[in-house]
């Protein structure tokens, strides 16, 4: 079985942020958890390099548009080395095979009379990149992300017949037993976008004179490839298009974004990938803008935040888990320092962090820092599988990563009121044995929420692991009890394996 999925490539007119990090976070989660459950996963992340803006950028900086493009880029490439993103490829559309992908694209739509010149006049944001049509724009007539106003402008560029897909795309996003269904998410912006497409659909530009940094039309080299559509080829590109490998892993099975960018990927690209006859994307999924304490983040502000700034303080696993569960992923969401602290504080230092330690310290004090010797316990593991198994696999197929986490807590939860139930102290001083016994079930619930955890917080899932005496890989270990939620006779701590101390997984911080 294949999945693949992908984030937008981000523009190298600004540096990684938050915004950044959370859709590529949520791509990263996604991905190690479909590996996890046994599939062949290609994720697909990478920059936009081409536009006006790059060359005007490159121009003030003094430095060609290439360079600053690959500056930018390594940036990108940086932050997420340091998020700890598997992802498979990292696509530039300055590469070659871009190039060429874009070129066969273009050329594919020409040849089936899907492509015409004209002359047009429009208005144009050159934040967006993107003409407008008056009903787009705010009653002060600005656009409604930079709050500006787009200038008129006329040129004489190739169209695209977008028009003549209107109802076909209404019938693949609102017909649910369509072989090539588009599940658009979540169901407010689907209702956005089928509104719109009944209103019906111009034909676009594709094309651009005034702008040489980009890719050329290959059947005239006076033009350059509009920079919105040079963008969306990328899914194509970065698995091998137009080379046969591509088909290994199209159609992608989810496109994950922010909501400014839902209208391309929802309707401009599957009438792209429908006019060159290939199969389209099985689900788009968009998540909302953030606020910093209640203001849009702007660099003229002085509020971005940047991975690096959120590692420095929470460490590189807890910003991963912070970030992709602060906020539900879909609607706009409000951050602050002081809710991102809180969070960490009450999911992992006093939930996750203290259960783990609690349980080794025990162990440490009673049994000489080893798994107990005891006929096995897998009571509480096995409650802890019912409690997580349906609802979290639900959630994480669904991308409500938020929910996921909290499926995660109540087990954490759960494990923690069993402890105070059984006041281990207490038996510490009349029950070696049943002591034993309850140790050892905890360590085989840790187990089990380790598991869980791998997708959010590889590195803590594995010293967690390590530190309760379980054996094997743990990635492997996960991938066969994912396979049939089957957790062995004799537990996966094994009996007089010895404890490691992971230190404090989750310094409190105030």
């Amino acid at each position: 079985m294949k999945f693949y999925i992908t984030t937008p490539i981000y523009y190298v007119n600004d540096i990684p942020h938050i915004g950044h990090a959370y859709t590529t976070i949520a791509a990263d989660v996604l991905a190690r958890w479909k590996r996890l459950n046994n599939y062949d996963v290609f994720f697909l992340t990478g920059t936009d390099e081409h536009g006006a803006k790059i060359a005007k950028a490159a121009k003030e900086k003094g430095v060609l548009p290439q360079d600053l493009c690959s500056q930018m880029s390594t940036k990108f490439k940086e932050a997420w080395q340091l998020l700890n993103i598997s992802y498979t490829d990292f696509i530039r559309t300055t590469q070659k095979r871009h190039f060429e992908a874009v070129g066969k694209m273009v050329q594919t739509l020409s040849d089936k009379g899907l492509i015409f010149k004209k002359k047009y006049e429009g208005l144009y944001c050159v934040g967006c990149e993107r003409f407008y049509a008056l009903k787009d724009l705010d009653e002060n007539g600005c656009c409604l992300l930079h709050k500006t106003k787009p200038v008129l402008q006329a040129e004489e560029n190739y169209f695209f017949k977008l028009s003549t897909f209107s109802d076909e795309l209404l019938k693949r996003i609102t017909d649910p037993t369509h072989k090539e269904h588009i599940q658009i998410q979540p169901e407010e912006r689907r209702n956005e976008i089928i509104g719109k497409l009944k209103l019906g659909l111009e034909d676009i530009s594709i094309s651009r004179t005034a702008i040489e940094w980009g890719i050329p039309l290959p059947y005239d080299k006076s033009q350059t490839v509009y920079v919105w559509v040079d963008a969306l080829i990328n899914y194509l590109t970065g698995i091998g298009f137009p080379n046969e490998e591509f088909k290994k892993y199209w159609p992608a099975d989810v496109h994950l974004m922010a909501k400014d960018i839902l209208w391309f990927h929802s309707v401009i690209w599957p009438a792209i990938l429908m006019g060159a006859d290939l199969e389209l994307p099985k689900k788009i999924y968009s998540h909302g803008f953030f606020t910093l304490n209640g203001n849009k983040m702007s660099k003229s502000l002085g509020n971005v935040i940047s991975p690096e700034e959120l590692v420095n303080k929470y460490g590189v696993d807890s910003t991963r888990y912070l970030t992709v569960t602060l906020i539900p992923f879909g609607p706009d969401g409000d951050i602050s320092w002081e809710g991102l602290t809180l969070k960490y504080n009450t999911d992992l230092a006093n939930n996750l962090g203290n259960l783990v330690s609690r349980t080794l310290k025990m162990a440490e004090k009673n049994f000489d820092n080893i798994v107990p010797q005891t006929e096995p316990n897998l009571c509480l593991a096995k409650q802890i599988n019912d409690i997580l198994k349906e609802n979290f696999i639900y959630n994480m197929e669904n991308i409500q990563l938020h929910k996921a986490s909290e499926n995660i807590q109540s087990a954490i939860t759960f494990v923690n009121k069993q402890i105070e139930q059984d006041a281990p102290w207490e038996l510490a001083k009349i029950d070696k044995d049943k002591l034993a016994s309850c140790i050892y079930s905890y360590l085989q619930a840790i187990d089990i929420i380790a598991m869980y955890l791998l997708c959010f917080m590889p590195e803590i899932a594995q010293k967690i692991w390590l530190s309760t005496g379980a054996s094997g890989n743990i990635e492997e270990i996960a991938k066969k009890y994912f396979a049939d939620f089957n957790i062995p006779d004799d537990g996966f701590s094994v009996i007089s394996s010895k404890l490691a101390n992971p230190r404090m997984l989750f310094p409190r911080i105030s």
